[in-house]
């Protein structure tokens, strides 16, 4: 059975997976596998529990990995504003343009980090000039999860109104430029993006199947979390209401009767028609699942979407379909994943940066 296991938020593992470059992308068991490098998608999420971690304990250790992960990131943008994502040990891009998907990771985690006052003055001015670079590649993205990454770091910086200029620290002094990050193109393009996801839902859904596309598989729940979000900026009932038929949705697919948190295992996704694949559950999916039911509870102040937003939460402290806890006593890091033979006990950093992400919005520390 199910017992809660209070435990307090231990970082020390994702300092040991982050050197000076930045975060590593997988580990064998608790060791970083240097053959496998590092990712900007890895080193974008880093960023923002960094951030979070920063604001709750204003320390040297956080401030350094922001820096540590938004370097990366600024290392990883070509000059035409795009991103590349893999890189090998040797520091070496193995490739010239990442995925679209990449490019609005980068783009979320770049809008968050400018979102949040203590970050310091110049690693804002840093994102904002990272964000004024990539903008010109916003309005061409095709993939709906690169939409929706994209729609949720704008929205943060719209919904911060000194975002939109460089900041001279310690002068209260900003430097106000119509051509750079434009408000009004802003908006635009989140109003634009937010209309596309809304009009692709619109044309997909039916029989049952409300969803944006034919098959459910990885990032899910950033699609009606982005549409939330783009509800508030644009006043629109039209992507509240996708927002929350597609989270509804969503949730009846990926809550065990039991009522624990039961994501859409990455062993065959499910395809509109057939059954759900029940392995591999990942925490990604726990995380995102979460972000996006505060984001409905935050908005609709419906207590249902917190309920689940805690239920996610407990899916890492074993109130999951095996009944273990996902989270490492000893070090603090979080497993791979759920098999159908057991937990993956590999804990690669897109997990241990999940499990921080939805222990600080949970518990507000």
């Amino acid at each position: 059975m199910y017992k809660t296991i209070a435990m307090p938020l231990v970082t020390d593992y994702l300092y040991s997976l982050t050197d000076d470059t930045g975060i590593f992308q997988h580990t064998k068991f608790g060791i970083p596998d240097r053959t496998k490098g590092y990712t900007s998608d890895d080193n974008a999420r880093a960023l923002i529990a960094a951030v979070m971690l920063y604001k709750n304990r204003r320390d040297a250790e956080s401030l350094k990995l922001i820096h540590t992960y938004l370097s990366f990131l600024h290392h990883a943008q070509n000059e035409d504003g795009s991103f590349r994502n893999f890189m090998d040990y040797n520091r070496t891009f193995m490739e010239q343009l990442g995925s679209e998907d990449c490019l609005g990771r980068c783009l979320w985690a770049l809008g968050f980090t400018l979102s949040e006052a203590s970050v310091p003055d110049n690693l804002q001015n840093t994102c904002r000039y990272m964000i004024n670079q990539a903008l010109p590649h916003v309005k061409g993205l095709g993939s709906p999860r690169a939409m929706a990454y994209t729609v949720i770091g704008l929205t943060y910086m719209l919904e911060t109104p000194q975002s939109l200029a460089y900041k001279f620290p310690y002068a209260s002094k900003e430097v106000k430029d119509p051509d750079f990050l434009p408000k009004t193109v802003i908006v635009s393009l989140v109003d634009e993006l937010a209309m596309r996801l809304h009009t692709q839902y619109q044309g997909n859904k039916g029989e049952g199947w409300n969803w944006f596309e034919d098959s459910i598989t990885y990032g899910n729940a950033m699609l009606p979390w982005a549409l939330f979000k783009a509800s508030r900026i644009a006043h629109s009932d039209l992507f509240l209401e996708t927002a929350k038929e597609s989270l509804d949705f969503l949730a009846s697919i990926t809550f065990a009767k039991e009522g624990y948190f039961k994501p859409v295992g990455s062993d065959g996704w499910l395809v509109r028609g057939g059954e759900a694949a029940l392995y591999d559950e990942q925490p990604i999916e726990a995380c995102e699942m979460l972000l996006a039911c505060m984001e409905a509870y935050e908005t609709l102040g419906v207590n249902r979407y917190l309920d689940m937003a805690s239920s996610c939460y407990a899916w890492f402290h074993g109130r999951n379909s095996l009944y273990e806890s996902l989270i490492d006593p000893q070090t603090g890091g979080c497993y791979d994943g759920i098999h159908a033979s057991g937990l993956n006990l590999n804990q690669g950093s897109e997990n241990i940066v999940s499990y921080c992400m939805s222990h600080m919005v949970l518990h507000h520390e």
